[in-house]
């Protein structure tokens, strides 16, 4: 993936065929949704406007329903069973449903259909953790943000595609039976498609089913507990389907009420919400160089805040004066009106940079044996959040806010939940801080990452050009990297959040203060045993002249006290920079270059037996005159 683009995955089989089948199935349940919703409307309101609201909303529960009576249960079978069989039998199930779907359509029985739609969301329910699960084990760790990407931008497109089908079918003559056929044939796409999908092997084969839906979902979310930065970034995902379920449903009334639009401007701002969140998620892959990188979402939640704040006060007092509801063209020729689309795209672009990074941070960070329950409590609380948003909009209109209030409450609501989140978790704002510094200063290429272990002890060990060195190996790593630095550094405001955050070892001579030296050695040993990653600059300073220095018989001790593979890699590119000291001190002159490109280069790992300080020296030379 790295050396291609965002399209490459789509033209794998081991995503392609998964991607047509899970775009396929939303497609599908939103046809559905929608052509019941104006059935109901339509059939019912004409006697009973009250009742045709209690039906709607009875659909919108039962839908949602089943996933917290079930997603316990789905996370389970989802591991045990090998899943590429797993996802075709939901997708027959998915068939049999649609099929009796066509029967209440063809007979016009609404209270039928909304009874199986407490049976899609069963089926909804049963392919959520198998949806996410199993990327990771046809994906590499560098295309995860892409594969991600892919399925949030498909998942909203089909939402938005299934609304608009379902509400143009069942418009037709005798739209009942085409919304009939549709759905019937939309759910054998899918099960055809899904039989290309190459077999994904059980996680956890031997696991026995608990069938009690209250003990294994508090054992459930027990388990995503346990991981806390996994957990928090659940609580992260939970929340940006709070924030968007109210956004999607206040904004047809926004669009009508506030703006004075009709049903053309609102599929248009809601197609521009999901084309947002689709380019957010895309852009993601390119902004992060292919890698989980968290320090977008601390950018996405900045943006969410910004551009909701700034819909607020782009949006007009009142509605265009006539009472006539506006089409397209006479809706963007208002005053202002180009700065609520922008605002709303741009929220759905932040939005995308927000949920992704988390959905790859969850499938990296977790363990593989119970991903999939792990998923499954990810989509319990997604839906307890998607209710609490539906309560909450309920009681603050009901209290006198109109919409574009509370809409602003909300980009209010987000800045203090990200505030909590980035307090409880500083590994997001440390490599939002990380990501910022390095991509405004440079254009980053790596080589070779995946020396790196996936798991277990290992020390890194890198020539030393400039004060940025650190955390351009931070930012390009998967796994946190705890570096032996200079306490002198930890004094500079920024940098000692930073890498305090990051788990830093200040580090001094012996003869400047022996304690210190001490400690260090002390807790570079905590941190292997621990099997964590230890970074080190074995020159012990930054290069004056540009070459790399003698390697310091500190690294042998780490390795002959904790032995360990060692990592060589080398920074090109750095030298000349404003953090380098080719002109003097560093960072004591103007800087002379702006978004430089730089190279970080990494080795395969060296045995702890032959990881002697001059052959770690040879390689780390070797790495760095591999100029391509």
């Amino acid at each position: 993936m790295a050396n291609g683009n965002e399209f490459t995955l789509l033209k794998q089989r081991r995503f392609l065929p998964f991607f047509v089948t899970q775009f396929l199935g939303a497609f599908n349940d939103n046809v559905f949704k929608n052509a019941l919703v104006i059935l109901i409307a339509f059939q019912v309101a004409g006697a009973d406007a009250s009742r045709s609201n209690l039906l709607i909303n009875l659909s919108a529960g039962l839908f949602v329903l089943p996933f917290f009576l079930f997603s316990a249960s789905a996370g389970q079978l989802s591991d045990k069973y090998e899943k590429s069989r797993y996802i075709r039998w939901v997708k027959l199930l998915e068939i049999a449903i649609m099929s009796a779907a066509a029967v209440g359509f063809y007979l016009g029985n609404v209270y039928w259909l909304i009874a199986l739609l407490f049976l899609m969301g069963f089926q909804s329910t049963l392919f959520g953790p198998a949806k996410y699960s199993i990327l990771p084990q046809h994906l590499k760790p560098e295309e995860l943000v892409g594969g991600n990407a892919w399925i949030e931008t498909a998942t909203n497109l089909a939402i938005l595609l299934g609304t608009i089908l379902g509400g143009i079918l069942i418009a037709l003559p005798q739209g009942p039976h085409w919304v009939a056929g549709v759905v019937v044939g939309l759910a054998v796409l899918g099960y055809l498609s899904s039989w290309a999908i190459p077999p994904a092997p059980p996680a956890a084969p031997d696991l026995r089913i608990n069938w009690n839906p209250l003990s294994e979902t508090w054992n459930i979310l027990r388990l995503t507990y346990q991981n806390f930065t996994v957990f928090q970034s659940v609580l992260g995902i939970s929340w940006f389907w709070f924030l968007g379920s109210v956004y999607v449903a206040q904004l047809p009334n926004f669009t009508k009420l506030t703006l004075g639009g009709g049903e053309h401007v609102i599929t248009l701002l809601l197609a521009l919400f999901a084309i947002g969140i689709g380019a957010g998620s895309l852009l993601c892959e390119r902004m992060s160089g292919h890698r989980v990188e968290l320090g977008l979402v601390p950018f996405g939640s900045i943006g969410l805040t910004v551009f909701g704040v700034d819909l607020f006060f782009a949006t007009p007092a009142a509605p265009p004066a006539g009472g006539e509801l506006l089409g397209v063209l006479a809706f963007l020729s208002q005053p202002g009106s180009w700065r609520i689309v922008l605002d709303v795209v741009l929220i759905g672009m932040f939005g995308g940079f927000f949920i992704v990074p988390l959905y790859a941070l969850v499938q990296q960070r977790s363990e593989p044996s119970h991903l999939s329950r792990v998923i499954a409590g990810n989509n319990i609380l997604n839906a307890v959040f998607m209710v609490a948003a539906a309560i909450i909009a309920v009681v603050m209109l009901d209290r006198g806010l109109n919409i574009p209030q509370l809409l602003l409450l909300m980009a209010i609501f987000n800045a203090a939940v990200a505030v909590y989140i980035f307090g409880l978790v500083p590994e997001f704002l440390m490599r939002f801080i990380v990501w910022i510094l390095v991509n405004i200063g440079y254009r980053l290429k790596t080589r070779g990452l995946e020396n790196i272990p996936e798991e277990g002890p290992a020390v890194v060990a890198c020539n030393h050009v400039s004060y940025m060195d650190a955390l351009v190996v931070i930012g390009c790593c998967r796994r946190p990297i705890r570096f032996v630095m200079d306490h002198q550094i930890f004094k500079i405001p920024l940098l000692n959040f930073v890498f305090r955050t990051a788990g830093a070892i200040p580090i001094a001579p012996a003869r400047e203060n022996p304690e210190i030296l001490e400690r260090a050695y002390d807790r570079v040993a905590r941190y292997l045993e621990g099997g964590e990653v230890v970074g080190i600059f074995p020159e012990g300073r930054l290069t004056a002249d540009g070459e790399i220095g003698p390697f310091k018989a500190g690294i042998e001790q780490i390795i002959q006290r904790t032995p360990v593979p060692v990592v060589p890699m080398a920074l090109r590119g750095l030298w000349g920079s404003f953090f380098s000291r080719r002109f003097g001190k560093a960072m004591n002159n103007f800087p002379r270059r702006f978004w430089s490109r730089i190279e970080l280069v990494v080795g395969e790992p060296v045995p702890p037996e032959q990881a002697t300080s001059a052959l770690l020296r040879e390689r780390v030379v070797a790495l760095r005159s591999d100029w391509q």
